[in-house]
C-alpha cells in the first residue's frame, strides 16, 4: 500500500519533557523503530509536526539581541523541517539498511486572505501554568489559549492547498523512496501575482497538509499518529467512550476540540470522503496493528 504517515509534535516531545535535543533524538529513535517495519513493506512517506520546537527556537529568536527583529514563522518552520527531518532520516537510515531514504524542506501554498490568520488557533511552543502564559502574553503581544489544564500559544493557521513539490515527492516514493517531507504542514508561502513565492506568518495544521498530500499521491491510507491510543466519545466525561471502526458522518456530528483531536479527525474525514480510501487514528506505538485494523481509530465510508 501507499501509506502517508503524520506524526505529532508531542509524539516526538512528551507533554513535560524539556526540550533537549537528546531527549527528542532518543524519541525519533523509537518512532523509526515502530515504522521501519511499514517502510519495509509500504511505500511511506512522512509527515510531521513542529509545535513544540518551532516554539523553542521562536523564544531563542526573540530572545536574541543579536538580532533587530525575530525570525519569522516560515523561516522558523523551514528550520525545524531540517532539524526533524535529518533526526528522522538518519534514524530510519539505521533503522533500514540499504534502504533508501529522503527528507524535504518545503513549503505548502496558502490563501492569503485565509480568514485563520486574523483568528490563531494553532498551539506552538511548549505549556505554561495560566499565570506564567498571561505573564509572557502581555510582554510578548502573544494570543494564547487553554491546552487540557496548560496554556500554549497560539498563531494563525490557514488551511493548506497542496505541497509546492509534491511532484518531486510522488517521483521519489515511486522509485522506492520513503520520503520524509512538509514537516509542520509544510513553510507557509503564497503565491504573488507574478507567480512567486513569499513566505508568511502562520503554521499550518500538518494534518490537514498530510491530507492533502495523500490525497494528490493518491495513497491508499492516511495515518494520523499522536500520544492517544483511539478518539474518544464525550472526552473528559463520565461516559467517555472509545471509538474502533467509524464512519466520516459519525465523526463529523461530533463536538471535538478544535485545537487538538479536532483538526486530525477533520484531516481524515477529508480524505475519505475525497478519496474513498482508509483514514486512522492512533498511537505510534500501535502503528503496525493500526494497518492491520485492530487498534487505533479506523475511518471509511461506511465503517467496515
Amino acid at each position: 500500500m501507499r501509506i502517508v504517515v503524520a506524526l505529532g509534535g508531542n509524539a516526538l516531545l512528551e507533554r513535560g519533557e524539556k526540550p533537549d535535543a537528546k531527549t527528542q533524538i532518543k524519541n525519533v529513535n523509537k518512532a523509526a523503530e515502530a515504522l521501519a517495519s511499514l517502510a519495509s513493506e509500504h511505500e511511506l512517506v512522512l509527515t510531521h509536526g513542529n509545535g513544540p520546537q518551532v516554539g523553542v527556537l521562536a523564544l531563542q529568536s526573540a530572545a536574541d539581541e543579536t538580532l533587530t527583529e525575530p525570525y519569522p514563522f516560515d523561516t522558523l518552520g523551514a528550520m525545524t523541517q531540517g532539524m526533524i527531518g535529518y533526526w528522522m532520516l538518519q534514524e530510519l537510515q539505521n533503522a533500514l539498511p540499504g534502504k533508501s531514504v529522503a527528507a524535504m524542506v518545503g513549503q505548502t501554498l496558502v490563501d492569503a486572505e485565509d480568514p485563520a490568520f486574523d483568528t490563531p488557533t494553532k498551539f506552538v511552543g511548549t505549556v505554561y501554568d495560566e499565570d506564567e502564559a498571561n505573564r509572557l502574553a502581555a510582554e510578548r503581544g502573544w494570543s494564547i489559549k487553554a491546552d487540557g489544564t496548560k496554556w500554549r500559544r497560539v498563531v494563525g493557521s490557514p488551511k493548506p492547498k497542496g505541497l509546492v513539490e509534491i511532484e518531486t515527492v510522488k517521483q521519489l516514493v515511486e522509485s522506492g523512496t520513503t520520503v520524509i517531507c512538509s514537516g509542520g504542514g509544510g513553510v507557509p508561502v503564497v503565491r504573488g501575482d507574478d507567480g512567486s513565492l513569499h513566505g508568511v506568518e502562520a503554521v499550518i495544521d500538518k494534518d490537514l497538509s498530510a491530507a492533502r498530500i495523500a490525497e494528490d499521491l493518491k495513497a491508499d491510507m492516511l495515518m494520523i499518529l499522536t500520544d492517544v491510543p483511539q478518539v474518544m466519545k464525550n472526552f473528559g466525561q463520565p461516559d467517555a467512550e472509545a471509538i474502533g471502526k467509524t464512519t466520516t458522518s459519525e465523526l463529523r456530528a461530533m463536538d471535538l476540540p478544535a485545537g487538538s483531536m479536532g483538526p486530525k479527525v477533520d484531516a481524515c474525514c477529508n480524505f475519505v470522503e475525497v478519496t474513498g480510501g482508509t483514514a486512522a487514528i492512533g498511537r505510534l506505538a500501535d502503528a503496525v496493528e493500526i494497518v492491520k485494523g485492530t487498534c487505533g481509530t479506523i475511518i471509511t465510508t461506511d465503517g467496515d
